[in-house]
This record gives C-alpha cells, structure tokens and sequence, in this order.
C-alpha cells in the first residue's frame, strides 16, 4: 500500500495565522476567546467568540478578487497557500494528479446573511451576481485550484464538525489508491455571523458565559455550559512517500489510518455511550494496523458540552481500555473554539506538531472535573512526552464520527 506523508500545514486561526506561532500560543495556554469585534452583538446573549482579528489577505488573493470571495473561501486560500509554501511545492507540467479536498460545515454563510439583507431591503435586481459563487461549499477549494492550476480530483465535503476529518480521509485513500501523489486537504469556515451566533445560542449549544470569555471554553470540567463558536482554517500537503522523497521534501509525519462512522440516532446529539464514535476511532486503528496501547496522545473533539464531552469519554475507554489512564488527552478547542467543519483541519495540524515537539498541548480552563470525565485531559499546562502515535477526533451533527492516526515518520 502506498504510504501517506504530511509534508506541509497552513493556519487561519483566534491564536494567528502561521503555524509556529499559533503552536507557541496554544502550548502556552493561551486563549483565542474574546468578544467579538466583526459584527453588531448588542442584542445577542452569545457575544464572544474565537474571531480571527486584523483579518488581511493582501498578498494571497488579488484585491479586486477579495470581495468576490466569501470569508470561509479566503481562509481556505490562504492556509492552503501557506501549506504549499511550507511544503516547498512547484506545480510545473501536468497537474492532474494534484487534488484538492477540503471540508467546510455551512459554507458562506456570510454571504447568504448578506444577500438575504439585501434581498428584503433593496429587491431581487440589487442581490450580486456572485452571490452562489461565493457562498458554494466548494467555492473554497475551487479557488484554490484555479490559483495553482490544479487539476485532479476538487471537491468538498460538509459532514458538520467532522467535514475536515472526513475531507482528510478521502484524501488519504486518493493517494493509496494511486489516484493522486499529492492532496492539498482539511477545512475552512467562517460561521461567526448573526444568524450563526442566534441559531446555536437559542438552541442551548452555546457557552453564555459573557463576563469572562477566555474561560468560556472548557471541555471535562464539571462547569462547562456549552462550546464557543469560531472561525478559521487548517490546511495540510499529505503527499505519497516516494514522491515526497524525491523532491527531498521535509516529512512531518506520517498519516497511518482513518475510520468514520454514523451514530444514526440524533440529528444533533451523540450517542450517549459514544458508540459511533468508539467504532470510528476502532476503523482507524485497523485501518492503521495498530493496537489501542500504541497511541500516545488523542486530541479530542472535547467541545465543552454537557453530552459530547462524557460521550467521547465513554468512547475513549471502551476503545482502549486500560491504556485509556496512560494515554494523554487535552482539547484545543479550551483556546481556539469550536470551529465546526474547520476544527479537524486545525487539530490535526495541532496534532502533528504534538509529534514534532513531543510535546501534549493544554486543556486549559479544566478546574473542576467532572467527575464522569476521569481520564487525562493535561488541565492547564503543556506537558513534555515522547509522541510517536497520535489520534484526532472529530464528531458533527447528524452523527458523524471521523478519527484520523498520524505517526512519527519512520523510514
């Protein structure tokens, strides 16, 4: 079977936009969560969030290109241009093993907003004529294409919070398969708008705790009410070994396995056992031919809700059993939100670097433990520990379930 490298990784995150930077802040046990600056929130309970601030695209997307292109697109352009730098890529010839697969939950919801305002205020001749190809889910990966040239397999996937796990899965066997040598793949959104902010605030999703947004976030702990809505990207360069070997290109880790699953029960919660998502992260381990005592760190969905945290738990133990007390679980969504079908993208990007440094990032805000969450989150601080397997874990609405292994790069 082919072997799949990650040979490059780009960022749009709350905690910024480089790769190096966004890793210092996070094991620093920052947080991206403040109120938020984008749009009007006077009137909204849910008035904080993790916004990617001073947003600036100048040098990646022409200026007369930027306002034809949603929010969500221009993260996917940018982290996806910073993956292929950092990947020391040349597309020169044929391009048709090149792909592009991104994931993306809601798409352009911006301009959906947008238009529809426009729509009721000024009347159907005044709603823009890019309106559609702005907001497509596939805009971002489309654009994307079009700026290298690329023209292998492009499209998007929208599994909810899961898109980007599931987007980096189909990369992954493009390539085994020998469809493709190289995927540029993971997720993008920009779903920090009213309407987004008012849907999960009246469906009691949201965190409400405004007077002190930093610590808003905080998956296991006894007190959490709910996840931070964010925005952001999280792109990577998985390319097959040998072509990566001859370009001497430098190799990251290596991607070893994915499974993906549906719990097929609740639109919007999880099964309460975890059982879809004990069966995704099982289809990964055999799919990377590995035994559970062989993962060292999981960087968990851990959303800060009442259901998902204790389910992911549950699901956690009945996978790896008593290896589940020795394996290290923190949640990076404490720092930088949820950023639904971007988080996968980011985490794994998170999750390689926890390889790169042997390093376990921080679930920071984790003060009071929930007693049904009993395994180790690393509360508050980074902590140092060889990492040579490391597990990701993504969980959306509608019950899908995505979990991805990435190993230390042995020849």
């Amino acid at each position: 079977m082919r072997r799949v490298v990650v040979t490059g990784m780009g960022v749009v995150t709350p905690l910024g936009c480089d790769v190096d930077q966004c890793w210092q802040r996070v094991v620093a046990g920052e947080s991206g969560i403040r109120p938020l600056t984008i749009l009007d929130v006077t009137d909204l309970k849910a008035n904080f969030g993790g916004e990617v601030r001073d947003w600036d695209p100048q040098g990646y997307i022409d200026a007369k290109e930027f306002n034809r292109v949603d929010r969500f697109s221009q993260f996917a352009i940018v982290a996806g241009i910073d993956a292929v730098r950092h990947a020391q890529l040349e597309f020169l010839g044929d391009t048709s093993r090149v792909g592009v697969v991104l994931g993306s939950g809601i798409g352009g919801l911006i301009t959906i907003e947008e238009q529809v305002a426009r729509l009721t205020t000024k009347g159907p001749n005044r709603v823009s004529a890019m309106t559609i190809p702005k907001l497509m889910l596939n805009a971002g990966g489309g654009n994307l294409a079009i700026h290298y040239g690329l023209r292998g397999p492009n499209y998007s996937i929208a599994t909810a919070c899961a898109s980007a796990a599931n987007a980096m899965g189909n990369a992954l066997e493009h390539i085994r398969a020998g469809l493709c040598d190289v995927v540029i793949t993971g997720g993008a959104e920009a779903a920090v708008t009213r309407i987004g902010l008012s849907a999960f605030q009246n469906m009691r999703a949201l965190s409400m705790r405004s007077d002190d947004p930093s610590r808003a976030s905080r998956p296991f702990d006894a007190n959490r009410d709910g996840f931070v809505l964010s925005e952001g990207a999280g792109v990577l360069v998985f390319e097959e070994l040998e072509c990566a070997q001859r370009r001497g290109a430098a190799i990251f880790a290596e991607v070893l396995g994915f499974g993906t699953t549906c719990d097929a029960g609740h639109i919007t919660q999880p099964d309460e056992q975890g059982a879809g998502a004990a069966a995704a992260m099982q289809a990964a381990l055999r799919d990377a031919q590995l035994t559970p005592n062989r993962v060292d760190y999981i960087n968990a969905h851990g959303t800060s809700t009442p259901l998902g945290d204790v389910a992911e738990t549950k699901a956690i133990k009945s996978v790896f059993g008593q290896h589940a007390r020795q394996v290290s679980i923190s949640s990076t969504k404490s720092q930088l939100g949820h950023s639904l079908g971007a988080s996968g993208g980011i985490e794994l990007v998170l999750t390689v670097q926890a390889i790169k440094n042997n390093l376990i990032p921080p679930t920071i805000n984790l003060e009071n433990p929930d007693p049904q969450c009993d395994l180790d989150y690393t509360p508050n601080q980074a902590r140092s520990r060889e990492v040579c397997v490391a597990m990701s874990n993504s969980f959306g609405f509608g019950g899908h379930n995505a979990s991805i292994i990435v190993g230390r790069y042995e020849a």
